[in-house]
């Protein structure tokens, strides 16, 4: 039972996030944005919002001062009133999320390739499967290894988005 319960904890973040995103009233519809190459915005009815990975990809240095280049994905990161961070990160070989201390709890969910995790001091070898919650207060920085991409799924609480009027 104690393996299952990251995968879990990721899960239920995972859906919170998708329910926190159907979520629209009138006063802050929720919209889809089309594709990068055109800045319209599309109003829907109903409550959801829907982003595909070649639409948030974005390259980027490693976080956290962590070096090497990755593509970052912040998904319903323009949603209003939303306050679950949904994040996918790729690390490329060479690359990593700097040691840094945490100020909520935040999940890491390994997607595919190699880790490196440390987390207050101590080194623990993540590959597919691997959720890691961090606590405040604790410390903690990511490094790929490894011939391929190290791909995770980042999410944690932030302050929701004011609707813009």
């Amino acid at each position: 039972m104690s393996r299952l319960l990251p995968a879990v904890v990721f899960l239920a973040a995972a859906a919170t996030a998708v329910a926190l995103a159907q979520v629209a009233t009138p006063e802050a519809p929720l919209s889809r944005p089309f594709a990068p190459d055109n800045n319209r915005t599309e109003r829907m009815a109903g409550g959801y919002v829907l982003e595909r990975d070649a639409e948030v990809a974005r390259e980027e240095p490693g976080t956290h001062k962590g070096g090497g280049q990755t593509v970052g994905y912040s998904f319903f990161k323009d949603t209003p009133n939303l306050a679950m961070v949904f994040r996918k990160r790729a690390l490329k070989p060479g690359s990593a999320i700097g040691y840094h201390e945490q100020h909520e709890d935040e999940i890491y969910y390994v997607l595919s390739g190699r880790g490196l995790m440390t987390v207050d001091g101590k080194a623990m070898e993540v590959g597919p499967g691997t959720a890691v919650l961090t606590r405040p207060g604790s410390s903690h920085g990511l490094e790929q290894v490894g011939a391929e991409d190290l791909v995770i799924m980042i999410n944690y609480l932030q302050a929701p988005k004011a609707a813009a009027k």
